[in-house]
C-alpha cells in the first residue's frame, strides 16, 4: 500500500486537507507543517499544499520545510507541491521566488512544453485550472525541467523525483468560490471570477488526472515493504 505523507502548510483550512483527501488514491498521514510538524523520510510519496505564506517569509517552520524538502529530494522521495508546495520546492532545490506584480486568480490556460512527463503527460496540450496566487518561480532550480507555463509565467516544472504545480488542481467549485470571495479585491473583479464559464470547471476536472498519474509514479517506484 503506498504510503502518502500529506504536508499541510494552510495554516489549519479545513478544505485543504479535504480536497486532498478526495483526489489522492492513497491514505494520508497529514502534518501541520505550520506548528513544526515534519514527517520522517520512511514514506513512499509527499504532497505540500498550498498556504497563505510566502516561502521568502522569515518564519522557523518554512525554514524547517524547506530543509525537510532538501533532504527528502536528495533521497529520491517523490513529492509533488501545489501553489505554495511548488513554490517550496523551487526554493528549496536552488530555484527564485518572488512576488507578483498582481495576482493570478480563476480558471486560466496553460500550456505544457513537454509532452512525455509521467505526471502531467497525460494532461490536454492546453490545459485548465484553477489559480489563486501572488508569488510565482521566477527562477527554475538548476537541472529542473518546465513542463507547463501561461503568459504570467512558470506553471510546472520537474525536478529528478519531484514536480511542481502553481495551479490547484484538488479545488472543487466550493473551494474555488470560497477563496475568490476572501480575496481583498474590487467587487468587479470577484464577479468576474465567479461568473466564469460553467464548462471551465468540467475542464479544471481533467487537470485532476495529475493526482492519478502521480500516485502511479510513486507506485512504480516505491520500494516494497513486508506486510
Amino acid at each position: 500500500m503506498l504510503r502518502v505523507a500529506l504536508l499541510d502548510a494552510s495554516h489549519g483550512t479545513e478544505r485543504t486537507r479535504r480536497n486532498f483527501r478526495r483526489e489522492l488514491d492513497a491514505p494520508l498521514t497529514e502534518f501541520d507543517v505550520t506548528a513544526g510538524d515534519l514527517p520522517g523520510f520512511d514514506y513512499d510519496a509527499a504532497v505540500v499544499t498550498g498556504s497563505r505564506s510566502s516561502v521568502y517569509w522569515d518564519d522557523p517552520w518554512i525554514d524547517g520545510l524547506t530543509d525537510w524538502i532538501r533532504t527528502a529530494a536528495d533521497r529520491g522521495l517523490p513529492i509533488l507541491g501545489v501553489c505554495y508546495g511548488h513554490q517550496a520546492l523551487a526554493a528549496a532545490l536552488g530555484g527564485r521566488v518572488a512576488a507578483m506584480d498582481d495576482i493570478e486568480l480563476g480558471y486560466r490556460e496553460s500550456r505544457r512544453v513537454v509532452s512525455d512527463d509521467p505526471v502531467l503527460g497525460g494532461l490536454a496540450p492546453t490545459f485548465i485550472a484553477f489559480e489563486t496566487h501572488s508569488d510565482q518561480v521566477v527562477d527554475l532550480p538548476p537541472g529542473a525541467t518546465l513542463l507547463a507555463e501561461n503568459d504570467r509565467g512558470v506553471q510546472a516544472f520537474r525536478h529528478g523525483d519531484c514536480w511542481g504545480v502553481q495551479f490547484h488542481p484538488e479545488y472543487d467549485q466550493a473551494s474555488a468560490e470560497a477563496v475568490t470571495r476572501e480575496k481583498d479585491l474590487p467587487a468587479e473583479r470577484i464577479e468576474r471570477v465567479l461568473d466564469a464559464d460553467p464548462d471551465a470547471y468540467a475542464a479544471a476536472c481533467r487537470t485532476k488526472r495529475l493526482f492519478d498519474d502521480f500516485t502511479a509514479y510513486a507506485r512504480g517506484v516505491a520500494t516494497p515493504t513486508a506486510d
